[in-house]
């Protein structure tokens, strides 16, 4: 008899286990396909408010900013409701701002997009450590499905959000609108987690002094200009690259899928940057070869030959790619406790994001300053070699607590 229960027991388990891995695997699907899937309409959303392109920008920068304000509070709030409920409200807030920006004129457009990334960014700060902490044995497959899920949707966010206008003549009200079915779904897997009596995870908070040093440190302001710079090349060209495309001649639905191309370039590298570096003991010829990758395919846009638009698109995907999975890496290879990777991580995502916020707003600015996309397109260039230098001094062996030591004592 207790054989059976025990048995029985097992099977409950591992069904609850596979309703939960779902359950990630279909939040990860809903960070980046509602930001993605703007930048393929761009053109229309700014045609049809009468917008700057400046001002269309900020439906990019918006969500940027939620992510570099709150996320040093996402853990604390999951800290006193537990991380099932702050996520599954994360999720609810998720469609209400989706559904928002859509269906409600340009008010809502802005105030929707807001809810979005402040959603978004819980999402981004508490799933890598709740797949930490529920899958300890499997953390690097979680993590690599986590990724290319993500990317997956992020891509079709982009690929599709054209063709979608085109259905029953729903628009791009109606095409943003699509991507709130995926929220709704993953809020239904979800809502099982909400039954579990768990009490609120204990965190262990840094001293001031730590926090202080942190802060003070080379290395650690390497990794954040490496996270924030990266960020700023990805979200700015997600918002304008169909735009530039759309001006050398593409059709607005052939861009998107330009951009869904850049995307999915991502997906492999996902799996392979981590598990690359991981076994190299330096990795600052990754942070170079990400820069290169950057700087030959902003390069390939700018001459605009059309012929080379897909391998160009397709070198940024991977340079992307590379870099996000390697500032992932970086939290956790350059600290030495968990504590001291959780304060890396928020403050890299804190001041990255808000670097990374000010890039699409500055690239359309610059486009209507000087009415061209040369200038906007060398300044991501620039940005590259930047990255290039931060990636080479974050991707030294060293950890930074051992930096602080050694900077203390001389």
């Amino acid at each position: 008899m207790q054989k059976e229960k025990a048995l029985q027991q097992t099977k409950t388990d591992s069904k609850k286990k596979w309703l939960l891995m779902i359950g990630v695997i279909l939040i990860a699907a809903n960070l980046r396909a509602p930001l993605t899937s703007i930048g393929s309409l761009i053109t229309s959303i700014r045609t049809d408010l009468g917008i700057s392109h400046a001002l269309a920008g900020t439906i990019t920068t918006l969500p940027l900013l939620a992510f570099a304000l709150l996320s040093p509070f996402a853990p604390k709030i999951a800290h006193k409701i537990t991380m099932e409920r702050t996520i599954f409200l994360s999720l609810v807030v998720l469609a209400i701002g989706i559904v928002l920006r859509s269906l409600f004129g340009t008010g809502a457009l802005f105030v929707g997009t807001i809810l979005i990334g402040v959603a978004i960014a819980f999402g981004n700060v508490l799933l890598p450590g709740f797949i930490k902490m529920n899958f300890p044995l499997k953390v690097g497959i979680m993590t690599g499905l986590y990724g290319v899920f993500m990317n997956i949707f992020a891509a079709l966010g982009s690929g599709l959000s054209v063709p979608l206008t085109s259905i029953g003549e729903i628009g791009w009200e109606g095409s943003l609108a699509f991507w709130a079915i995926p929220v709704f779904i993953a809020i239904a897997v979800w809502a099982p987690q909400l039954k579990k009596v768990k009490v609120p995870i204990e965190s262990k908070n840094a001293t001031s002094q730590e926090k202080l040093s942190l802060v003070r440190s080379p290395l650690a302001w390497s990794i954040t200009l490496f996270m924030g710079l990266q960020s700023l090349i990805f979200y700015t060209l997600v918002t304008w690259l169909p735009e530039i495309l759309q001006g050398m001649g593409y059709s607005m639905s052939a861009a998107g899928w330009m951009l869904f191309l850049m995307q999915f370039a991502i997906i492999p590298f996902s799996f392979i940057i981590p598990v690359l570096s991981e076994r190299m003991k330096n990795q600052s010829l990754l942070g170079v070869a990400i820069a290169v990758m950057f700087i030959l395919g902003i390069t390939g846009v700018l001459i605009g030959n059309q012929s080379f638009i897909p391998i160009s698109v397709m070198m940024i995907g991977i340079g992307a790619g590379s870099a996000f999975s390697l500032s992932m890496m970086f939290f956790s290879m350059r600290t030495s406790n968990a504590v001291e990777a959780s304060d890396m991580s928020g403050m890299a995502q804190s001041f990255g994001y808000l670097l990374a916020a000010t890039g699409p707003v500055v690239f359309g600015a610059l486009h209507d300053m000087t009415d061209s996309w040369t200038m906007p397109l060398i300044m991501l260039m620039a940005l590259a070699v930047v990255i290039m230098i931060v990636g080479i001094v974050a991707g030294r062996d060293k950890v930074i607590s051992n930096t602080i030591s050694e900077e203390s004592q001389n």
